[in-house]
């Protein structure tokens, strides 16, 4: 059973253009993520699937393996899938190209449940979220879980509403884990109504009636968006290098 890691990277960032390249602390941020997810146990490997020949340059410099795909897909999904599509293995995580901080075990964690249960098509992480204010965030994806672990809903709103008992409450982490023939069936589906309204794709599989295996996680990892994100992130591995 082959478990590949794909990390869709595309040029054209709305809001920090080139992003796979820009240098934090001495590597690009793509070879970054490549190297941290090439630790994790489970996976036979890692592929950049890419839009812009000077990523798929820069990964091979370094010694990584890097697919080019289609410049118009809309999301990393559709990015991933078309990667996928070209690849033999059984299982795929979609590794977000934007966190320099993940950690292996995160990628390990996310992939047990598929090795265990061969029913399962889907699994993803979640992190408890302890700070009020970050509870009402709309950037801040949160999620709800049954008593087996599976998903029960995503929301940007604050879920479950606290009317009752105290409720613990999680955000989101948005490494997933596929079956490679699920994935291709998943990214041919119709975007579906809560998927819209919520602009969230996992809703999507929900809304078709699949089941979404949601394992729980202590790492941290933070998504590059902004100038300031990219900051945070110098000074954390710089704190990291020197032992802090």
């Amino acid at each position: 059973m082959e478990v590949v890691g794909i990390i869709p990277a595309r040029y054209a960032s709305t809001r920090l253009p080139g992003k796979p390249l820009v240098n934090i602390n001495g590597k690009t941020m793509v070879e970054h993520v490549y190297r941290n997810s090439a630790q994790a146990r489970v996976l036979d490997r890692v592929i950049v699937a890419t839009d812009d020949q000077r990523i798929k340059s820069t990964v091979e410099d370094f010694g990584g393996q890097a697919l080019m795909t289609a410049p118009t897909h809309q999301t990393g999904t559709d990015r991933l899938a078309e990667a996928a599509a070209k690849l033999e293995a059984e299982i795929v995580v979609n590794i977000q190209g934007d966190e320099p901080l993940i950690k292996a075990e995160m990628i390990e964690e996310a992939v047990e449940p598929l090795l265990v249960d061969p029913t399962l098509q889907m699994a993803t992480l979640k992190r408890e979220l302890k700070e009020e204010e970050r509870l009402t965030d709309p950037n801040l994806v949160k999620v709800v879980t049954d008593q087996e672990g599976d998903a029960l809903y995503f929301s940007r709103a604050r879920i479950p509403h606290n009317r009752g008992a105290a409720a613990k409450f999680y955000e989101h982490v948005g490494l997933y884990v596929y079956r490679r023939d699920f994935l291709l069936t998943f990214s041919e589906l119709a975007s579906t109504p809560l998927e819209k309204a919520e602009s969230l794709e996992q809703l999507r599989a929900l809304e078709n009636g699949y089941r979404i295996k949601v394992v729980e996680t202590e790492y941290t990892s933070i998504g590059v968006d902004t100038e300031e994100d990219l900051q945070l992130v110098r000074e954390i591995m710089k704190g990291e290098q020197h032992g802090e």
